[in-house]
């Protein structure tokens, strides 16, 4: 990791946006969107520029699920944990998922390859169960395609 160029890319995301009314959601997303999280240093800056305290920034980051605070594998990969997805096999493929990459959700694979996360909804209920691998979205899966999309991230041969 490289604190000046976060610090960068965190002060560039501030000063982009925030005229904006209620802009610390908007520079929040902006810096996961350039960074892939929230790093430390980004609570009190964004503190100074927004005239809040240091309590209330960390309050929003650690609410929203969405915000991570330490920095994600090389690639994401979202369960769906919505009632739809549960209803065609989602607890099944949680289990499958958290077991085949040794984390639980929230963690990263020891070899930094995949963060594992749960959501609560992909917009996909038609093709349940769900999971978005880093920003595609992925119908019925099951965990023998889990194990393919696994395979493939970590750039090895998937047999047909």
């Amino acid at each position: 990791m490289d604190e000046a160029r976060d610090k960068q890319i965190i002060q560039r995301e501030i000063e982009a946006h925030r005229a904006m009314p209620g802009a610390l959601l908007p520079i929040l997303h902006a810096i996961q969107d350039a960074l892939g999280w929230i790093p430390p240093q980004a609570t009190p800056a964004l503190a100074q520029a927004l005239n809040r305290s240091r309590a209330e920034v960390h309050g929003v980051i650690s609410f929203y699920h969405h915000f991570r605070t330490t920095p994600p594998g090389r690639h994401v990969v979202q369960v769906c944990r919505a009632e739809s997805c549960q209803a065609m096999g989602g607890a099944a493929l949680e289990a499958h998922a958290q077991a085949a990459l040794g984390t639980a959700f929230g963690e990263t694979t020891a070899d930094g390859a995949i963060t594992l996360e749960a959501v609560y909804c992909l917009g996909n209920c038609a093709c349940s169960p769900a999971v978005r691998v880093d920003d595609d979205i992925v119908g019925r899966v099951s965990s023998a395609r889990f194990d393919e999309i696994v395979a493939t991230l970590r750039g090895e041969q998937v047999s047909a």
